[in-house]
């Protein structure tokens, strides 16, 4: 599915006037999607405590910090620069910097690979080679594989998309550790399920923006009830799956009674949002944005979580 009669990219702010050098450097870091990042480095700083058993070095959190910024940064540039006709279609991406023409598309994709290539090696010297290669598969499965290959063609986009998500929990553990184990793949697995019923119920919200532009998100492709018993299964599935890291990571009481209580919670909004789709309740009524900030909230109290526990073994 494409894109279909949408406004051209680029044509507002096309002349100097309207190119300010304040404006641009804004519109540069709005390229990396800065809220975003926040929550891919919200999983990672955690993880490096859990991995260290402790307090990790602060200057490698720095420099896992600087290298992941850099790194998402670019994948998103990248996305920005992929899906600029359907952001100019859609209302709640119709002012970002590509559709407006605050940066070109070929300043967007230089801008894209020059932080891709400048993170691989800053992680790389700084850290180590393999939180720098788990840093890059994450950029180049995002942009290839979700953006170019996924997002506009199949409505389980997101689910497997979203395994770029993923990495950074990956990457603060190889940075501490040099190596892998089962503690991080449990996480990666905790995300991974967190990630379609955190990102649902925002598609259930903005369904129209994404049925204009031809994207097919699962709640444009299925009904509300449909969406919601998914939103349920895979909650069932994350809150499992996150009372894992348990034995596998020995972790102190804290992580496991912190994973029950806030999965508690994650389970009665998504059992709610369900009852209020089966019942038929539509619009603010359904009141879906409930468990998206929620999950937010789930995942950065999860985290905290994981950075205290190893100082209450």
């Amino acid at each position: 599915m494409t894109a279909v009669e949408s406004r051209p990219a680029g044509v507002l702010g096309t002349t100097p006037a309207h190119r300010p050098f304040g404006a641009r450097v804004g519109a540069f870091v709005a390229l990396t999607k800065p809220r975003i990042i926040e929550l891919l480095l919200m999983s990672t700083v955690p993880v490096m405590f859990l991995a260290q058993r402790g307090v990790p070095d602060l200057w490698l959190v720095l420099a896992v910090v600087i290298g992941g910024y850099l790194s998402a940064g670019g994948a998103n540039a990248l996305n920005m620069y992929i899906d600029r006709d359907i952001d100019a279609v859609m209302s709640r991406t119709e002012r970002r910097p590509l559709v407006t023409g605050m940066v070109s598309p070929r300043e967007a994709v230089v801008f894209g690979i020059t932080l891709g290539v400048v993170s691989t090696l800053w992680l790389g010297y700084f850290v180590n080679w393999l939180a720098s290669g788990l840093a890059l598969a994450g950029l180049l499965f995002y942009v290839f594989v979700y953006t170019l290959g996924l997002k506009r063609r199949t409505a389980q986009n997101i689910v497997w998309g979203g395994i770029a998500g993923c990495m950074p929990v990956l990457v603060g553990w190889a940075a501490v550790t040099g190596s892998l184990s089962w503690a991080p793949f449990v996480l990666f697995l905790v995300i991974f399920f967190w990630t379609p019923p955190h990102y649902w119920p925002l598609s259930m919200k903005v369904r129209d923006d994404y049925a204009k532009a031809g994207v097919p998100m699962l709640p444009v492709t299925a009904g509300n009830l449909a969406v919601a018993r998914q939103i349920v299964a895979y909650s069932w599935v994350m809150v499992g799956v996150s009372l894992l890291l348990w034995p596998l990571a020995h972790t102190s009481w804290l992580y496991p009674v912190s994973a029950v209580l806030l999965g508690g919670f994650w389970l009665k909004e998504a059992h709610g949002l369900h009852a209020r789709a089966k019942a038929g309740l539509e619009g603010a009524k359904l009141k879906e944005m409930r468990l998206f900030h929620w999950s937010i909230t789930y995942l950065t109290l999860l985290m905290v979580a994981i950075a205290i526990d190893p100082f209450t073994g």
